[in-house]
Order: C-alpha cells, then structure tokens, then sequence
C-alpha cells in the first residue's frame, strides 16, 4: 500500500525528525502551515497502512516512522521496475543511461558503483 502526496511529504517530516510531536510536525510545513487536525487526519491513515506509530507521553503523542525511507524507496523502485520494465532491471538501466543525458563523468560514477558491488559479490561468493 503506498502513500498519497500529502502522507508522503508528512513522512519526510517523520523521516527527517526521527521522533515528533505534532507540533513539531506542523512546525516542519513551509507556509501556509496547515491544521492539526488535517496533519492528524494523515497521521490516523499512515497508522492504519502500517508506517506509523506513536508513543504517547502524557496526553500527548510522539510519532515515529515504522518504515525506513530506504526500505519505501525500495518498494517503489521495485514496482516501478515491475510495471514499466517487465521486471528488469537491465532493462531499467538501459533507459535510464540512455534517455536521462548523463555526462561522461556521470557514467563513469555508475561504472565505479557497479563494478564495486560485483567485487563484494565475488567476494561474498567465495567460501571461507
């Protein structure tokens, strides 16, 4: 299940203040700030799709991510590879190095990044 805008931009918030109280949370909105109840409305549906939760301390709530931004991003990636790539990633890289207008620099960066992960994978292929 995933989030709408306005539950996503709330989880950045989430994600950038590990830990908050809705005042915190409105406070994090660039103006015009929206209402507590609004921003409660969001968090209630964030809690019931499972990637929020809270501590309450006192009469007061402390909100907290149940999901890593990492962890999220990795879904959507997946099923953005999933729905626009037949499921691969090869395919994925290809349109992504030759429609995205990467410069020589940029490319050579991805180069080094992929032929690191082959060498951790070799390597945790080998047998101890």
């Amino acid at each position: 299940m995933s989030l709408s805008k306005a539950e996503e931009q709330l989880m950045h918030f989430l994600w950038s203040l590990k830990r908050a109280f809705m005042k915190d949370l409105i406070e994090a909105y660039p103006p015009p700030k929206p209402k507590a109840s609004t921003v409660a409305t969001l968090l209630k549906r964030m809690q019931d799709k499972g990637y929020v939760a809270y501590e309450k301390h006192g009469s007061v709530r402390q909100y907290y991510a149940k999901v890593s931004k990492s962890d999220y991003f990795q879904g959507h990636f997946d099923e953005m590879i999933d729905n626009y790539f037949d499921s691969s990633t090869a395919q994925f890289a290809s349109f992504f190095t030759a429609q995205s207008d990467l410069t020589k620099d940029q490319l050579l960066e991805l180069k080094a990044i992929i032929d690191a992960q082959i060498a951790k994978k070799k390597k945790d292929e080998l047998p101890d």
